[in-house]
């Protein structure tokens, strides 16, 4: 993943003029690494948010088998109504915005000249990852 601030100068000289076909060559061989270098970044993000939606997932399997163990006493009775609706709750919220990302993802990639006129890709990728970490967040919280 690319660091804040890092950045790479690349200092070609360049024979002819910079209308020639090597330097166009070399310019869209540049655009070409940049992009892939994002979609990369943005690939490792969004495997971020999965490894912490999994994190979720396993610390509400694990709950769930303490409470299973503790079926029957007193304390259960009470935690049983308030629990149930408030984990529905989060996982609809979680399971929503996952698949909303994994959705547009797929719309997105069918369409890549889009991608490469403006960056409104980035934008939604980061928008709708900031979104599936505010959900896992709040509901974690």
């Amino acid at each position: 993943m690319a660091c804040d601030g890092s950045y790479t100068v690349v200092i070609v000289p360049l024979q002819n003029s910079l209308y020639s076909t090597d330097a166009l060559r070399f310019f869209h061989w540049l655009k070409e690494l940049h992009a892939l270098e994002r979609e990369r970044d943005s690939l490792w993000i969004g495997l971020q948010v999965l490894e912490q939606t999994r994190f979720w997932y396993q610390h509400q399997l694990d709950q769930v088998n303490q409470r299973q163990a503790r079926i029957g006493t007193r304390k259960h009775d009470e935690e049983k109504e308030s629990w149930s609706c408030a984990l529905r709750s989060c996982v609809q919220r979680v399971n929503g915005s996952l698949g909303s990302l994994l959705n547009n993802a797929y719309v997105c990639s069918a369409a890549p000249d889009e991608k490469d006129k403006s960056d409104w890709y980035l934008r939604w990728t980061n928008t709708t990852l900031t979104q599936v970490c505010v959900c896992v967040c709040v509901c974690v919280c």
